[in-house]
């Protein structure tokens, strides 16, 4: 098995996460002792409490914050067994008793959910003016955005039985469909060509290679890539193909008038501004297409192709091991403010990261929050690239935000998905900043741009374009089931858009959607990065501006978590999320980046 062709320095080898404040293994007696004491208390708040909570006139305030105390308590005891089994899952998906836990929790999780279930729908049967009155009532101030934001969902609950039988067909339905696709995915071999010796790669080793500055060695990767995922194409797309129409099953039971209503409603977002927004983005696709043209004139070709897109523009981009990453992200919080920097050398010290590369990883990084009763923990892999030390910055970010909001109950700790990515992105904002400063070589200096635009562009135009993918294929399968060539045309299509004649899109492309793991997971999740991006390019902006007197209104937002709309939260900062010239405002920095690169470009190699 092999590895990327990076010196094992500068990757994060041996730097594992610790899971013992969760719990001390798989066979920990403390899991299982857990599950049933909860389900014991589950009861016995389903007998206090059904029927107690829709009564003529609503429950009295008192007892309704009891209950919503209780059942915070019992969503967070559970939580804690399910993000252990999810963690220990994704640091090793071919693990066998890993996948055992995994599955029998999930159903554990289902049967507690299904016990106390009565509770939303009992809150959901009262009538408007009556929870109305007790939304407004003092005593349940700490839960009143959750109270209201719950109502939101009121016309699409099923009836108690119903619910339970969807609960417990997930468990062999979409959740089963879910981890075959990450089991596949996680368990594939991509041989590459490296060095004269054939090596088998996992799929964030392929992805790596795309920023290698050998542009053979990128070809070699990006075939690789797309003809093994092409192997198993029918799989993949059956899978999809089967998700979608649970998907649309299900909205049509709820009466959602569109696939990304639920979406929309979690977020609590209009899907009109997200429209705009997006249509924003896609104005903007020919500041893309000009970057890109800048790119091939740097990386002296005559077309760019697609394995190009993130090639280093100078064959000086150097390393940046993990250690010296480290220190990097540390001193950019640090920058912020000293509590930022306290706060994620944490995560660092006391073993709350998992960032070595290795076989059955989980692709992709991630932050998983489970409640403010407990730290953060961060997924991903270094291969020892500055854009990896932006990636730590970035689910640091996310931990940062979960660190800061634990002052929230549970049911106002996490963000809406448009929040989520403040803290991270800002982070990524940070660390490139500290990076170009730290440089003093101008060469090196436009390949920390480049790389930076090219990221950037990644989380707005590329998301706008899977976010077109999804709606594209959600409509297609309304028609007619959903064939490797449908989903293929799909995704061509929707990329065409974004790169017009500046970059080549080759036949394997066709399969650049089958790993993508939010079409998989979370559907509809890819627009929250675009607003997340967009947002912090904005808010960036300001921090530049103002400097200290911007650092309290910016922990105050985190601070909050989810305890507010997105609206509301970022009023202070006197954004307005109806307004498309807001939007614009990401793309004039997105546009300040790029004319700093030509600008670079010209001094560095002579235009």
């Amino acid at each position: 098995m092999g590895e990327a062709m990076i010196e094992a320095p500068a990757q994060a080898t041996g730097v594992t996460w610790d899971l013992s404040d969760l719990f001390g293994g798989p066979d920990d007696p403390r899991l299982w002792q857990t599950l049933d004491a909860v389900k014991a208390d589950a009861e016995a708040f389903a007998a206090r409490y059904r029927g107690a909570i829709a009564v003529p006139g609503g429950p009295d305030a008192t007892l309704l914050l009891a209950g919503l105390q209780a059942y915070e308590s019992l969503h967070e005891r559970v939580g804690r067994v399910g993000a252990y089994a999810h963690l220990l899952y994704d640091g090793d998906t071919r693990d066998v008793m890993a996948r055992d836990l995994q599955q029998k929790v999930e159903q554990r999780l289902t049967e507690l959910r299904n016990l106390t279930l009565f509770f939303d729908l009992e809150w959901l049967e009262l009538p408007d003016e009556v929870a109305e009155r007790l939304i407004a009532d003092p005593r349940l101030t700490p839960y009143t955005h959750y109270l209201r934001q719950e109502r939101r969902f009121r016309p699409h609950r099923l009836t108690e039985a119903e619910e339970k039988i969807v609960n417990e067909k997930d468990v062999t339905g979409n959740s089963a469909w879910a981890r075959l696709h990450t089991e596949i995915t996680s368990a594939l071999a991509f041989p590459v060509e490296q060095e004269g010796q054939t090596r088998d790669l996992n799929l964030s080793q392929v992805l790596a290679l795309a920023h290698e500055p050998d542009r053979e060695l990128r070809r070699r990767a990006h075939d690789s890539l797309y003809s093994v995922l092409a192997s198993q194409g029918q799989v993949l797309t059956s899978i999809y193909d089967t998700l979608i129409q649970d998907h649309l099953t299900t909205d049509r039971l709820r009466h959602f008038p569109s696939p990304m209503s639920g979406r929309h409603l979690s977020n609590e977002v209009e899907p009109e501004a997200v429209e705009a927004m997006m249509q924003v983005v896609e104005a903007n696709y020919g500041l893309a297409q000009d970057y890109f043209r800048l790119k091939t004139r740097l990386l002296k070709l005559d077309q760019l192709v697609l394995y190009d897109q993130y090639a280093p523009v100078l064959e000086t981009s150097s390393k940046v091991p993990f250690a010296e990453g480290r220190e990097i992200v540390l001193e950019s919080y640090g920058a912020i403010d000293p509590r930022f920097r306290e706060i994620a050398e944490a995560f660092f010290d006391r073993r709350w990261i998992d960032a070595e590369p290795r076989q059955g990883k989980r692709g992709g990084a991630y932050c998983s929050s489970p409640s403010p009763e407990l730290h953060p923990w961060v997924l991903c892999s270094y291969h020892g690239t500055s854009r990896d030390a932006m990636t730590v910055a970035h689910e640091l970010g996310h931990g940062l935000h979960g660190m800061l909001a634990r002052k929230q109950t549970l049911f106002n700790y996490h963000s809406t998905l448009p929040l989520a990515e403040t803290a991270s992105v800002f982070g990524e904002m940070m660390v490139f900043d500290r990076l170009v400063k730290r440089e003093p070589d101008s060469r090196a200096r436009l390949g920390l741009v480049c790389g930076k635009i090219e990221d950037a562009f990644a989380t707005v135009f590329r998301q706008n374009v899977l976010t077109r993918f999804e709606q594209g294929a959600f409509a297609a399968r309304k028609e007619a089931r959903l064939t490797p060539e449908r989903a293929g045309d799909i995704w061509i299509e929707a990329n065409k858009r974004y790169y017009g004649d500046a970059v080549q899109v080759t036949d394997g492309y066709r399969w650049g959607w089958s790993y993508i793991p939010h079409f998989i997971h979370s559907r509809f999740y890819c627009y929250a990065y675009v607003f997340g991006e967009l947002l912090v390019l904005a808010l960036f902006r300001m921090y530049q501006e103002q400097g200290r007197t911007f650092v309290p209104t910016f922990v105050t937002l985190l601070e909050s978590g989810g305890s507010d709309t997105p609206e509301r939260l970022l009023a202070p900062f006197g954004v307005d999320l109806r307004d498309a010239t807001f939007w614009q405002k990401g793309f004039d920095e997105l546009a300040r980046l790029v004319r700093w690169a030509e600008e670079l470009a010209g001094s560095a190699v002579g235009g």
